[in-house]
């Protein structure tokens, strides 16, 4: 079958093993029935305590109810080797018989075909992130089917106005601590007061209404329309004190909430109490204590980030010989620009997302194929073929691009159909700098936008420096050397005018650039405007929610940044606005996302960002 034709081959290319082959009929196949390969997700170690704990003697369900914790843990500790004995047991069931049969690969198939793995779905490299354990309670909880009562830390609620309504049949147990907690963190213009006002309306508007006999009873959380939420919201009515170690300070607002879940596990008996917080050390105590504690999980997007949605997809060497019988190509002139179109149809095709990007490269010498999908029906997908940006006839601003995804990056970012952007990557990969130079040659010579608007988070990396003079433009312009070092690079191609002209380049430039800051964003409606927000993994997802919101007609929106360099307290690769919006985003018809891979910027670097 021939495969369609490209300019010519992007300048840099990766090898084939740093990116996730499709094999079988659907991508997504390997992950549900190889248990195995799903079982570096966060999931899958609750689920392996379930096998281990239902084959497990009944000396391990025994400490539940109202018994003490020492013969608890006991019990616990004497039936730890039928535990263990149990799990391995279960291991043999856990794994599927294709295994072996891929194993058995000649070693010549095996460098053609590259199954996917779930510990490296593509090459940008995370930092390792923890599975999230739930306490010993829960877990029996879980076995047994029944609910139980979380005793909320302040921090989840001020982390989280929502979280009241996420923990779906179980119960909800306020200390007045907290409450008291949240008055006095109600002042004041920053999330942390925003969200203490949002949940004191929030208990206003479920307390209204009620009676105080009824309080006592549990106040049903679906009350305002929460379906999802089938429990009942109870607060601390009565003084419930228990002792607590001796040298602990009675006064402190942590101690008197461990001394209520303590209270309450003593007085409810057969009901699972577990402490919810985000503070670690408010966990640490907890457990030391004997008591059943968590993290707040429900504020992730993703429970492992190496999942994320990466917009490249690698096909399989059959491709064309399984899904080219009913082919059809035709070819199109989109935005002055001729492309080559072809519909396909095979069973790999429900696996991919529109906007998503495909490319195939054969070792026996054949042309490869990079396209992007732009159609799904079923079984079929219309795939449209790239303009290649690598070479110096289409060059962004000067810029050309030197590898697979900076190619993959510049076909969204030039792109007037696609609203919105989002590029991963590690330092040095170019997301700034490809950014810049498409804004620049849609602002200037294109003339599709008239202005870029660049903002980020003023996060300092150490300690912040103070208060910084000037108007806003001035303010934020520390924060903004990034983009003056990559205009720097943008700048330098223009030679033909000398001097003078280098400078008057530079004052156009400057006067379509405008630096603004994220406090003022509130209200505002970008029109004809190309946004870009850099160190977008900063942002909380109501943040990065209420930027997307500004855009009005004819407005493109990017985001930049690298999820494994967060600098913003409580957020985590899993919870950050960045993952959040490209979790949301991926599929839709005017969005893309690419994950680049492989830096650019100098030796020094790229070696820099392995081995530190």
């Amino acid at each position: 079958m021939p495969l369609p034709k490209i300019p010519s081959q992007p300048a840099t290319i990766l090898l084939a093993k740093d990116y996730p082959k499709a094999s079988g009929t659907h991508a997504i196949a390997p992950l549900a029935a190889q248990p195995e390969l799903a079982a570096t997700t966060k999931k899958a170690a609750p689920a392996k305590a379930k096998t281990a704990a239902a084959k497990a003697p009944a000396a391990v369900k025994a400490p539940a109810g109202k018994a003490g914790k020492g013969s608890a843990v006991a019990a616990v500790l004497k039936a730890a080797p039928a535990v263990l004995k149990a799990a391995a047991a279960a291991e043999p069931e856990v794994q599927p018989a294709k295994v072996p049969a891929r194993a058995k690969v000649a070693p010549a198939a095996r460098s053609k075909v590259t199954p996917i793995s779930t510990k490296a779905p593509h090459p940008a490299k995370h930092k390792p992130v923890e599975v999230p354990l739930k306490s010993s309670a829960s877990r029996h909880a879980d076995q047994t089917g029944a609910t139980k009562l979380f005793v909320l830390d302040t921090n989840v609620l001020m982390h989280d106005p929502t979280s009241l309504f996420r923990f779906e049949e179980h119960d909800v147990y306020l200390p007045m601590m907290t409450l008291e907690e949240l008055d006095n963190h109600k002042k004041g213009m920053t999330e942390v007061a925003r969200n203490a006002r949002q949940v004191s309306r929030t208990l206003d508007a479920l307390m209204s209404n009620t009676d105080d006999d009824a309080i006592d009873q549990g106040i049903p959380l679906s009350k305002l329309g929460n379906k999802d939420a089938k429990g009942r919201l109870y607060f601390q009515t009565r003084i419930q004190s228990a002792d607590l170690p001796l040298g602990l300070p009675v006064g402190k607002a942590d101690n008197q909430i461990l001394s209520v879940v303590r209270s309450l596990e003593a007085e409810q008996d057969g009901r699972h109490v577990v402490l919810v917080s985000k503070d670690i050390n408010m966990r640490i105590k907890a457990r030391a204590l004997g008591l059943p504690a968590e993290d707040y999980f429900n504020d992730h997007v993703l429970e492992d980030t190496d999942l994320l949605y990466s917009g490249i997809v690698q096909l399989p060497d059959d491709f064309w010989s399984k899904h080219g019988k009913d082919l059809e190509s035709w070819q199109e002139n989109k935005n002055g620009q001729s492309a080559t179109f072809y519909r396909v149809t095979g069973p790999f095709i429900p696996s991919l997302l529109v906007n998503q990007f495909v490319f195939l490269e054969p070792k026996n010498g054949e042309a490869p194929f990079y396209g992007q999908v732009k159609q799904i029906n079923g079984k079929t997908a219309v795939l449209q073929t790239l303009r290649d940006y690598s070479h110096n006839k289409n060059s962004v601003w000067g810029v050309t691009a030197r590898n697979r995804e900076q190619n993959f990056a510049l076909n969204l970012l030039m792109n007037p159909e696609c609203d919105f952007v989002t590029l991963l990557g590690q330092a040095g990969t170019g997301k700034t700098l490809l950014a810049l130079a498409a804004g620049l040659a849609q602002v200037l010579e294109t003339k599709l936008y008239n202005e870029i608007i660049v903002t980020r988070v003023t996060v300092p990396v150490g300690e912040d420096i103070g208060f910084l003079p000037g108007t806003e433009e001035e303010k934020m312009s520390p924060w903004m050397g990034a983009f003056d070092d990559n205009l720097e690079v943008l700048n330098k191609s223009d030679s033909d005018g000398g001097e003078w002209g280098r400078a008057a380049t530079q004052d156009l430039i400057r006067s379509r650039i405008k630096i603004k800051s994220l406090n003022f964003m509130r209200g505002r409606t970008f029109v004809n405007k190309f946004l870009i927000i850099d160190e977008a993994q900063n942002l909380t997802p109501k943040q990065v929610k209420t930027l997307v919101t500004r855009a009005g007609p004819g407005t493109k929106i990017l985001c930049l940044g690298n999820i494994a360099q967060i600098d913003t307290p409580y957020l985590t690769e899993g919870s950050s606005g960045l993952t959040y919006v490209v979790d949301r985003f991926k599929g839709w018809s005017h969005s893309g996302h690419v994950t680049l891979a492989r830096g650019e910027r100098s030796r020094l670097a790229d070696h820099a960002s392995d081995v530190l």
